[in-house]
């Protein structure tokens, strides 16, 4: 099943720095291990935005689920996830 998720990152400015390095290293590495593991096909960043689109390719709502909640960045984030079909005219 595939899925466009769009991501809005707000880290607040209370969070040591030191801290939201460390978060924003372990997100790093969580989303390169779901894109080599192909759940994690495309992600494009937001010019301007601390914030992305992503296409999620997995097996239901639920493990989509499991991996959206389970970004470190998570806490910090607005998620707004829109479900896809095929479309007739793909080529």
């Amino acid at each position: 099943m595939l899925f466009m998720v769009h991501m809005v990152v707000d880290i607040p400015p209370t969070v040591p720095a030191d801290e939201a390095a460390r978060i924003k290293a372990a997100e790093k590495q969580y989303s390169q291990d779901l894109q080599r593991a192909g759940k994690w096909p495309h992600i494009w960043r937001v010019v301007g935005e601390y914030a992305n689109y992503s296409v999620f390719d997995v097996e239901s709502n639920d493990a989509l689920h499991d991996i959206l909640s389970g970004l470190p960045l998570f806490p910090y984030m607005k998620i707004k996830v829109t479900p896809l079909a095929t479309h007739p005219s793909a080529i």
